[in-house]
């Protein structure tokens, strides 16, 4: 039954063809061509096919493009990034500090707020004389004093650095004497470092004198030991610095350790913004000859006792030697007394 259907199917296309010249099949199967792709036909005859979706793109659908998260979603990420950032830039970098008093006027007023750099000091950098240094409490130079009492939203965003320190516990006064330095004031001034007198009248509170001329502590000639400074106020009778605290563990002088940093720049008000620069007078020649004393009291100690052991070995050594001519148990006991 196979056949027959063939044969029917070839007699029935006879018949569509019969009385037809050949070539005229010939636009048929090119239509047949066509229906399922565009052709074109070359100069040698033979026929190119351009598929449609070639032309006009494949039938695949594009994958769809996400949609970007809404501006409430990525809000707490942004916040998160900003306050780890501003974390890291408190701890090793720049930290705001607020002035509560007027001890560094008019260099600094009571409210400015001053950017301190705790970058350097990572480095091995120390405080210099004629810097102004921030640095902790040494030994209750505060007490007494009236202390801020900042709520919980203050004291998050100052421990985050996003607000100046709340810190009750810092201070802030201008390097005079670094270690090895012989600072002195006698009567009204001139300050004098290393027998060499400074011209203070840039930055010392105008009326004020560079020394106080009292008997609480105005009157003094120090040498700095290593490791330590000795701090001034710019507002030289109202400031309780090294001059008045003598009397405690470190004899007036500031632990370079406790130096939170150097206070670089005075940001707020922004009408008195200005940098924080060291003043020409500690460039003057001759002031970095420092005194031998210092030296000398960290060496002494040593060089005493040596000159008292080196007899005494000399003599228990000659002694040894005659003993070593009586008898080995001799020695046994000149060593051990």
């Amino acid at each position: 039954m196979g056949d027959v259907a063939v044969g029917a199917r070839s007699g029935s296309d006879g018949e569509e063809h019969r009385g037809h010249p050949v070539d005229a099949a010939v636009p048929a199967a090119h239509h047949a061509v066509t229906s399922g792709s565009e052709s074109e036909t070359a100069e040698d005859g033979r026929v190119t096919e351009h598929n449609q979706t070639d032309e006009h793109g494949t039938d695949e659908t594009p994958p769809a493009e996400k949609k970007p998260r809404s501006f409430w979603k990525e809000l707490p990420i942004l916040i998160g990034i900003a306050l780890v950032l501003a974390l890291l830039i408190k701890t090793f970098l720049v930290q705001a500090f607020s002035i509560p008093s007027d001890s560094m006027q008019d260099t600094l007023q009571r409210g400015d707020r001053v950017l301190v750099d705790k970058l350097t000091p990572w480095f091995g950098s120390e405080p210099d004389r004629g810097e102004v240094v921030v640095f902790h409490d040494p030994d209750d130079w505060l007490a007494g004093e009236p202390t801020a009492k900042p709520n919980a939203v203050q004291t998050v965003l100052s421990w985050i650095g996003l607000m100046p320190s709340a810190e009750e516990k810092d201070l802030i006064k201008r390097v005079v004497g670094v270690g090895g330095d012989t600072v002195e004031c006698r009567g009204t001034g001139p300050l004098m470092v290393n027998g060499k007198a400074l011209d203070e009248r840039s930055y010392v509170y105008p009326g004020n004198t560079p020394c106080s001329n009292d008997d609480q502590g105005g009157q003094f000639r120090v040498t700095v030991p290593p490791g330590y400074i000795w701090v001034m106020g710019d507002h030289r009778q109202n400031s309780r610095d090294s001059r008045y605290n003598q009397t405690d563990v470190h004899h007036g002088m500031v632990p370079v350790k406790d130096v939170v940093g150097r206070a670089i720049v005075r940001a707020w008000p922004v009408n008195r913004w200005g940098t924080l620069p060291v003043p020409d007078t500690f460039d003057q020649p001759g002031l970095n000859q420092q005194s031998s004393t210092a030296g000398a009291l960290t060496v002494a100690p040593s060089g005493v006792a040596l000159s008292a052991a080196v007899p005494l070995v000399v003599w228990r050594r000659r002694r040894t030697s005659k003993a070593e001519s009586v008898t080995g148990d001799t020695v046994t006991a000149t060593g051990s007394r």
